[in-house]
Formats: structure tokens, C-alpha cells, sequence
């Protein structure tokens, strides 16, 4: 091993040499609830934690956050997401575009008949959900999807008084055997089915999208759970309608909206994961070896002790790594400055440095329709801003005019690849094949001259003039608003797009707004209101599906919808919405699923309302010696083994 003096001589030398820092992001008064007591004492803990104070076995993670909350259901930051994972242990987790069972026996499947969908009889008044996906009660004019019917080609209007059938999903879930709360006694079904009842309540936060489409959740043994889905509601991951089993016998006694706020459910909550809160004061949180813990037997956790620091500044956090205080850094701890010296460390075997391409995808949008041109476009009567990107090929030739190559391998170190697609070409749905726009400023000019924006005066300083451009005043100049939010990441990403739209002879008016004004709601914001020309954002995915919903016609931001929807764009393509309606009405084992999926990205590709720029990248860093440690960017936190987590003799062992 390297001496510590040695270690520090090379963050010395790299850091002289480190590239610029980047950024990653995107009533009246109420009665006090009573505070139950809680189960430990909360101990001041010293900024210090000297050897001699410590067990045998410790591990040490530095997180970037103080956890907000421990309540599952309180929509815990990233850190305390960390935290939470040693405290449960989930029903599955997702791994490299996957899914294996955590306190699951099995991932149901319909192949193995854990997973159903059957046909069910329904009549008027029965509640269903209906071809446009909502909740309703069918009557007369309703229109369905009989059983079988995956598409809109067989959608039919129910006729008041008959008897039809429609698809029903059953799912059933077996927990494993030998589940103790950390007190010692069993956790049963029940206590999942509670979970779900809470979280499906108003007071509790997040979505209710499978609550308003779930018929019934209830247990059918100690050990197992089902779950019957609405008719017509026809889910592909139908596999995780299953909810994490909260302690019923604890929290069962307090509402919902009171869980938000008490200690025993934010502070020191009860779980049945590898390890239990011990002591919580700011800066610290040390938690203990859970002794009922269902893997045991597997000399799991390894640890006697886990100890996480919060440390939002990388350099306090490489120092801690180095000096031995901290043996894992998350990635809640945002290390992008540090890239340069991470991998100069890993070179020398001095740290292990683990970069990942995260499903979260920023894209320089166009706005195709803007709110202006939603009672019909006239430039002269209302002074419509001009029709730039109704023409796909002014999109092609933006994008064949950037150079996406040099963002990610300027701004991310080469760490990603350039996008393609909406979704990440690790994907397993990835469709391959499809048109891409490489970096050829020669190919968006020649576009450019054939559409009718010309060089007008012959100066190649100055912006492209419109003559005989469809749906554009004559001498109208090329020259577009650039948005985006301040964040400094974005501020590099734009300088490096404007240097290529004006060799292009593009004019380009870069504007960076605050977050606030940058996501300000429709319809005088920019974005929501649908009011901009180039706006450079993320999208993140809360699935592993393709979010082809996000383009659809339905999610266009408007007076209909309160201004709230994913398509800022106003992308209409019928095709992309009858492709991903397929899709999203399919099973994974069903042709029509991956077919439809990757209609919708050759439909993207070729249509371009937005041009991928990069998957975002997560950045951990852990001691050399430290095992079992395999961040994966599909998981909601890097630390989902962090009962198998080892360090020592046992893991440099080939």
C-alpha cells in the first residue's frame, strides 16, 4: 500500500492541474401530535471518532446531505435515501435495466403464473379504466379495451347496457421467510398491506397513479401479498406493485399527516434491515448491527457498526477518504469537481473511483409550437414569433451544426457517449439502427442554403437571412434564444452549442435564468408556458420503461391541463402517440412491447424535436480495498447491498 504521505503528495500535484468545477443537478395552526419515546438515547457525538471509541468493525460513508427524513413515505433527499438502506432492505431492486428480488422470494412473472392477466365481465356502473388511461365508470359513449386489446385499432365504444370483458392483472408477492423488525418480532403481509393504505392516503406525499388504478391489495398468507389491478388498467411492470412493509404495529396508532412530523417515524424509524439507528445529531448518524436481521446466518452485515458523516464539500470528503474517516463516498456527495484527481488515484491503487451514465437525459429542446400558435399562426395580425422549427430539416441542420463530442468530452471528461435516442443507448430497449447527426457543420449549411436561409450580405459574421422560407417573413434573420438555467455545468454546455450554431451563421442570444425563473409555471413562464426557441433541460425517468409519454399530444402544457405536462416542445406526431400507446398497453414478453418502443425512437430520431446532448453521470469513491461496493446508476441509491459491503484482507484476496 501507498504511505499516506504519498497519497497526499498526489492530490497535491493533480489538483494544480484539475479542469474548471462543473455542476450537476436536474390554514390555521394544528394540534402537536404526541411524541412517542424513543427506543435510544440521542448521545452528542463528538466531530471526531477516534479508533479507540470504535468496534472492531466499522464502516464509515460520507453522504453530501443531511437525510431530511427517515420516513420512507416522506420523500427522502438522496442522503437520507443512503441512510435508509441500511435500515430496509427492499422488495426489489433495480439493477443494470433489471429487476431482482430483495425481501422477495421471486420477481412474479406471467410465465410463471404469479402473474395473470384475465379476462373479466363488467356492465355499466362498474369502475374501469378506460382507453385513454383514467379512471371512470363505464356507461354509454365510455371507450374501452376489451380483453385482448392492446391498441387503438380495437378500442370500442361501450354501449350502455351490455356485458363486456375486459383485462384484469393479478400479481401475487411471497416475502421471504424469517423477516423480523428489529425488536424481534415477525413481519407479516399485513404489515405491507398497511403500507400501502398509507401511502395511498391524501395526507401522505407522492403519486397515486397505481392506487387509482389498484381494485384491491391484500394479503393472503403470513408471507404473501396480491394485487388486482382495475379492468382495463394493463401495467408492463406489474412486477413492482408490491409496497415495502412498514411497522403497522408502531405507526398503526398516528395519522397519516402526523407521521410526517414525530421521531418515531423521521428520526429513528423501525425497520428490519441490516442495521438500526443508534444516535442522530446533525453532522452524524451511527447506527448499530440489527441482531434479528433474516441474513444473519450469512454473517451479514459485516460491519458491527455504520457510521455516516455528512460531508456536502468533495474536497472535505477526498480528504476524509484519504485520511481513513470516511471508507465510501456516495454520490449524494457531488464530485465532479474532483474527476481528474479520482482517476489519477485509481491509476495509482490509491482509491477506487466509480463513474455511471444515469437514466436522467438533458436535451437542447426546440420549441416547435409555441402557446402563441395554439388559436392558429399569423405573424402580421398577432405578431407570431416566425414558424423557425416547423420544418424538420431546420432541426437536422441545428444538430448537424453542434458538437456534441466536444460537450462530453470538455464538460464530463469523455465519461458518456452521445445520445442518440430518448433514453440511453444501455437500455435494453435501445433500438439500434437509427439516424444520428454527428458533428458536420459542412452537412447543416448545405440544409440551411437549400430551405432558403442564405448568407444575404455575404458576411459570414453575421446570421442567415430568410428568402423563401415556408412560414417566415422575407429577411427574416436566423437568430435564436438560447435559455437555460445558470448552473455552471449548463453555462460550458452553452457556450460550446452557441460556438457551432454561429460558424453555422445561426445567431444565437444565450440567456441563463435562475431555477426559479428557468421553471416558472405556464402560462408566463418560459418553459411551461411554452414560450422559448432553445431551452437546454433534463428530463429524468422515475422507471426503466422508455418515457414516450413525455412527447405524447396529451402532455402538451395548456389552459386544459393547468399548464402542466412534459411535452414543453409541442411536438404532435400521431404516429409517436399510436406507437407509444402500444407500447405502454404491452407486456415485456409481448412483441408489440419492444416493437412499439422502438418505433417510437426511429420516429424520434428522425423527427428531432429535441436533440439528445448527454445522460447525466453519478460519482462515488471508496477506500481500494473496499468490496461488494458496484453502484449502479438504475438503482434509487448506490448503497442497496450495503449489508454485503466489506473491506480488509478478505477482499484483496484474487
Amino acid at each position: 500500500m501507498h504511505t499516506r504521505s504519498r497519497i497526499l503528495s498526489v492530490i497535491l500535484i493533480v489538483a494544480v492541474t484539475m479542469m474548471a468545477c462543473l455542476w450537476l443537478p436536474a390554514s390555521g395552526a394544528e394540534e402537536t401530535p404526541v411524541q412517542p419515546t424513543l427506543p435510544f438515547t440521542l448521545a452528542t457525538l463528538t466531530p471526531a471518532f477516534t479508533p479507540t471509541a470504535l468496534p472492531t468493525r466499522v464502516l464509515s460513508v460520507c453522504i453530501g446531505d443531511e437525510p431530511d427524513t427517515l420516513y420512507p413515505l416522506g420523500q427522502p433527499n438522496a442522503a437520507a435515501r443512503s441512510v435508509l438502506a441500511a435500515i430496509y432492505d427492499a422488495p426489489f431492486d433495480t439493477v443494470k435495466y433489471g429487476y431482482k428480488p430483495g425481501i422477495l422470494q421471486k420477481i412474479p412473472s406471467l410465465q410463471a403464473d404469479d402473474a395473470q392477466v384475465n379476462p373479466l365481465s363488467v356492465r355499466a356502473g362498474d369502475t374501469v379504466i378506460n382507453a385513454a388511461g383514467e379512471k371512470t365508470l363505464l356507461g354509454a359513449g365510455t371507450r374501452v379495451r376489451p380483453a385482448g386489446c392492446r391498441d387503438d385499432t380495437c378500442v370500442i365504444t361501450y354501449d350502455g347496457v351490455s356485458t363486456i370483458t375486459m383485462d384484469q392483472m393479478f400479481v401475487q408477492f411471497k416475502f421471504a421467510e424469517g423477516l423480523k423488525w428489529s425488536d424481534g418480532t415477525p413481519v407479516v403481509a399485513d404489515d405491507s398491506v398497511y403500507a400501502f393504505t398509507l401511502a395511498g392516503q391524501a395526507d401522505t406525499p407522492g403519486s397515486k397513479y397505481i392506487h387509482e388504478r389498484t381494485k384491491s391489495y391484500e394479503s393472503a398468507d403470513e408471507l404473501t401479498t396480491q394485487w388486482f389491478g382495475l379492468p382495463g388498467f394493463v401495467d408492463p411492470t406489474y412486477f413492482t406493485n408490491v409496497w415495502m412493509p412498514l411497522p403497522q404495529k408502531v405507526w398503526g396508532q398516528f395519522a397519516a399527516k402526523d407521521l410526517l412530523v414525530m421521531d418515531v417515524s423521521n428520526r429513528a424509524p423501525m425497520g428490519y434491515g441490516a442495521y438500526v439507528v443508534e444516535a442522530w445529531e446533525s453532522g452524524a448518524i451511527r447506527l448499530k448491527k440489527n441482531p434479528y436481521y433474516y441474513r444473519a446466518e450469512e454473517g451479514l452485515p459485516k460491519f458491527d457498526e455504520l457510521l455516516f458523516r455528512v460531508t456536502p464539500d468533495a474536497e472535505s470528503a477526498m480528504s476524509a477518504l484519504i485520511e481513513g474517516r470516511c471508507d465510501l463516498i456516495d454520490s449524494s456527495v457531488r464530485l465532479d469537481t474532483q474527476v481528474s484527481l479520482l482517476k489519477e488515484l485509481d491509476r495509482n491503487g490509491q482509491v477506487k473511483a466509480y463513474f455511471g451514465e444515469i437514466p436522467t437525459m438533458e436535451w437542447l429542446a426546440f420549441g416547435i409550437t409555441p402557446a402563441s400558435y395554439d388559436d392558429g399562426y399569423n405573424p402580421v395580425v398577432q405578431h407570431d414569433r416566425p414558424d423557425f422549427f416547423g420544418d424538420v430539416r431546420l432541426r437536422q441542420a441545428i444538430a448537424y451544426c453542434i458538437d456534441r463530442q466536444k460537450v462530453v468530452d470538455s464538460v464530463f471528461f469523455g465519461l458518456v457517449p452521445v445520445p442518440n435516442a430518448y433514453l440511453s443507448s444501455q437500455n435494453p430497449i435501445y433500438a439500434s439502427g437509427l439516424k444520428t447527426y454527428a458533428y458536420d457543420p459542412l452537412e447543416g449549411q448545405r440544409i440551411l442554403d437549400s430551405l432558403g436561409w442564405i448568407d444575404y450580405d455575404r458576411n459570414p459574421e453575421t446570421p442567415r437571412e430568410a428568402v423563401g422560407v415556408d412560414r417566415v417573413q422575407p429577411r427574416t434573420k436566423l437568430i435564436l434564444q438560447y435559455v437555460s438555467s445558470s448552473a455552471t455545468q449548463r453555462r460550458q454546455v452553452a457556450d460550446i452549442l452557441a460556438e457551432g450554431l454561429r460558424s453555422c451563421q445561426i445567431g444565437v442570444d444565450v440567456i441563463h435564468l435562475s431555477q426559479a425563473e428557468f421553471y416558472a409555471e405556464g402560462p408566463p413562464g418560459l418553459i411551461f408556458g411554452r414560450n422559448f426557441e432553445l431551452a437546454a433541460f433534463s428530463m429524468a425517468s422515475t422507471t426503466l420503461l422508455p418515457p414516450c409519454q413525455w412527447l405524447s399530444v396529451a402532455e402538451i402544457p395548456g389552459p386544459a391541463n393547468n399548464w402542466v405536462g412534459a411535452n414543453v416542445i409541442g411536438y404532435k406526431s400521431a404516429a409517436f402517440d399510436s406507437a407509444c400507446k402500444t407500447a405502454l398497453q404491452s407486456m415485456p414478453d409481448e412483441q408489440a412491447y419492444l416493437t412499439s418502443y422502438r418505433e417510437t425512437q426511429t420516429i424520434f430520431a428522425n423527427d428531432l424535436p429535441a436533440i439528445p446532448l448527454y445522460n447525466r453521470i453519478e460519482i462515488a469513491a471508496s477506500r481500494f480495498d473496499l468490496c461488494n461496493f458496484e453502484p449502479d446508476p438504475t438503482t434509487a441509491t448506490d448503497l442497496y447491498a450495503i449489508e454485503t459491503f466489506d473491506y480488509g484482507e478478505s477482499c484483496l484476496t484474487p
